[in-house]
């Protein structure tokens, strides 16, 4: 896909991306639902969840089920302290970062972390894997009025990158991240998991990876 502005960033998503932290989120709201008394099968009913805001997840649940003497956003506060949790024991680095992360800094793009998980945690998992110096702009979606799909956060980096969005590239294991990206007029490449690798979806991606390690200079040209 040819474009008449250089690229000048790169937005890495976080979740699923950089660390294999989607099955804790799925480990997380199935643990603290279950301490709620919910039924875990509703799971099955309710709309694809990946990429979606912790807060946006919890409220789904709660409109299909709803509970009584626990407040939504202490749930959603329990399932992150879960998750954050895991990370910490398990490490769960994906292959590829570091590579990934040198050559966007060979090519000399600026590079962001757009994320909808909480600012705080963003900033430990990037600590805890020694990377934050990589980043020159790190942002959340938590305390943005709109989330993945809803392009504000992608827009939201650029500005901190000082980078015209259509000048902008994101890597992105989610549906509601490549549909953010889209909506904020960049490029996207995708990097799914394996058992959504086929799904006929990711044709709206300009390129699609198996691994961050099968990143090319080409692809942020």
């Amino acid at each position: 896909m040819s474009f008449c502005l250089p690229l000048k960033a790169v937005i890495f998503d976080m979740d699923g991306l950089l660390i294999d932290s989607e099955p804790y989120w799925e480990q997380g709201e199935k643990h603290i639902f279950g301490e709620l008394g919910l039924d875990l099968t509703l799971a099955e009913k309710l709309p694809d969840t990946l990429g979606l805001r912790i807060d946006q997840v919890v409220e789904l649940w709660y409109q299909a089920a709803p509970w009584q003497g626990t407040s939504k956003n202490e749930v959603a506060q329990r399932i992150i302290n879960y998750v954050v949790r895991l990370v910490k024991e398990n490490r769960p680095l994906l292959p590829g970062v570091e590579y990934a992360l040198n050559l966007c800094r060979e090519r000399g793009l600026k590079i962001g972390l757009a994320s909808a998980s909480p600012y705080g945690m963003l900033e430990q998992v990037l600590e805890l894997f020694n990377i934050r110096h990589y980043f020159d702009a790190v942002i959340s979606a938590a305390d943005l009025p709109y989330s993945k799909p809803h392009p504000e956060v992608y827009l939201q980096a650029a500005n901190q990158l000082d980078v015209n969005p259509i000048q902008c590239i994101t890597l992105e294991d989610s549906f509601n991240g490549m549909i953010a990206t889209k909506a904020a007029r960049m490029r996207s490449i995708v990097v799914p998991a394996a058992h959504h690798f086929d799904d006929p979806r990711w044709s709206l991606a300009d390129i699609k990876l198996n691994s961050l390690e099968k990143l090319t200079i080409e692809n942020i040209t």
